[in-house]
Parts: structure tokens; C-alpha cells; sequence
């Protein structure tokens, strides 16, 4: 099972993707994380983002598609992976094409959170997360069972993105819109995309997305 989450800043694709990780046991990948743990194991590529980092640059398409190669080549990705973040442009999402071709594998689907603009700086704008294990949170709709305690890990210790605020939400809407949202259309035309209401509960969201799973 091989998923990519497409959706708008704070459609509630980390919530739903870690739902995911529980109930399958496919890893949720991040190209930040994979970046991170590249450059730190000191893997050839991982060489190569951190010269590109040390330089002040931004690392490119083909340093970011490697890192994903070598991270889905990993034993926890026998059984399929969730890509967290990435592709987000069409570019991009033709060359995670070709790099999964050439492994002999495909996407298995592609789920579009649909969402009301509108709604989303509330969204966002309450979103928290552990700062010990990265288990998110939001001041109302998923709070910890305990609170000011991780459910995951026991922590008590919270941040926030300083980003995570109502006058960066239209910024960040504007790239999306610009950049990721036509991979929409890219995926419809493969007909890998199936689209879920995220304006929803979480629960129900969570039941629209597994009932698209069950059926690969």
C-alpha cells in the first residue's frame, strides 16, 4: 500500500496519515525527516544535501527524490508507505513516477482531503504537537487524553510552529494553490485520486479514508 495525502495546510493530513501508521503499519515519510536522518547516517546522498545546506542553497528535486529512493528501499517499506509532504509540485510528482517505475512498483492511491478554506486558519492556527515524540495535537479538536500529557509517549512538554498563525495561513494557501493543487488534477487523470470530505469529523474522515484502503 503506497499512499501520497493531498490536501491544504492544515487539512488534517498528519492526523489522518498517523491513523494510518497505526492501523497498517506502513511508515509515514516526511522529506524533512528522511533529509535529516540522510545527512546525519552520512549516506552518499546524504553527503551531497549537506553540502548543498552547508552552501546556504535549497537542496534539489534530484537530491530530494534519491533521499526518497534510498528511505523506500529500507525493510519498513516492504508492505507500502505513506509520503508525507512531497511531491508537491508537478515536476516533482513526474519524477516520483519515474523513480517508482524503475523500482517496479506504483502508487496505490492517492487521497485528496477536501477542506473549506474558511475554516482552515482556526484549524491551524490551534495546532500543537509533543515536543518530545511529534504527536499532534489541536487546542479543540484532538486534545490529549490527559491533559498536558502525550498520549504516545508520557511527555508534558508542547510547541507550536511560529508559523502556525492566521496571517500566514493565506501565504501558505497561495503556494498551495500554486504549486500542489494541480497535482489533483495530474492524479485524477491516472486515475490513482479518490477525494474524502475533510470538513467532517475526524472519526468520519477516518472511516471515508479506510474505506477507499479496503479496496486495494
Amino acid at each position: 500500500m503506497r499512499l501520497i495525502l493531498l490536501g491544504p495546510p492544515g487539512a488534517g493530513k498528519g492526523t489522518q496519515a498517523q491513523r494510518i501508521v497505526e492501523k497498517y503499519g506502513i511508515p509515514q515519510l516526511s522529506t524533512g525527516d528522511m533529509l535529516r536522518a540522510a545527512v546525519q547516517a552520512g549516506t552518499e546522498v546524504g553527503k551531497r544535501a549537506k553540502a548543498v545546506m552547508d552552501a546556504g542553497k535549497l537542496v534539489s528535486d534530484d537530491i530530494v527524490i534519491a533521499i526518497v529512493s534510498e528511505r523506500i528501499d529500507q525493510p519498513d517499506c516492504e508492505n507500502g508507505f505513506i509520503l508525507d509532504g512531497f511531491p508537491r509540485t508537478l515536476v516533482q510528482a513526474d519524477a516520483t513516477e519515474a523513480m517508482l517505475k524503475g523500482k517496479g512498483i506504483e502508487l496505490s492511491k492517492v487521497v485528496e482531503i477536501q477542506v473549506d478554506d474558511k475554516i482552515l486558519a482556526d484549524r491551524v492556527s490551534g495546532r500543537y504537537t509533543c515536543a518530545n515524540c511529534g504527536a499532534g495535537y489541536h487546542d479543540t479538536n484532538v486534545k490529549p487524553k490527559v491533559e498536558g500529557v502525550c498520549d504516545r509517549c508520557g511527555s508534558t512538554h508542547f510547541k507550536r510552529r511560529p508559523d502556525d498563525n492566521r496571517e500566514t495561513v493565506v501565504t501558505r494557501l497561495g503556494a498551495y494553490y500554486k504549486e500542489t493543487s494541480p497535482l489533483i488534477g495530474y492524479y485524477y487523470a491516472k486515475g490513482k485520486l479518490q477525494s474524502v470530505d475533510g470538513m467532517a469529523d475526524i472519526d468520519r474522515v477516518t472511516g471515508e479514508i479506510e474505506g477507499i484502503l479496503s479496496k486495494l
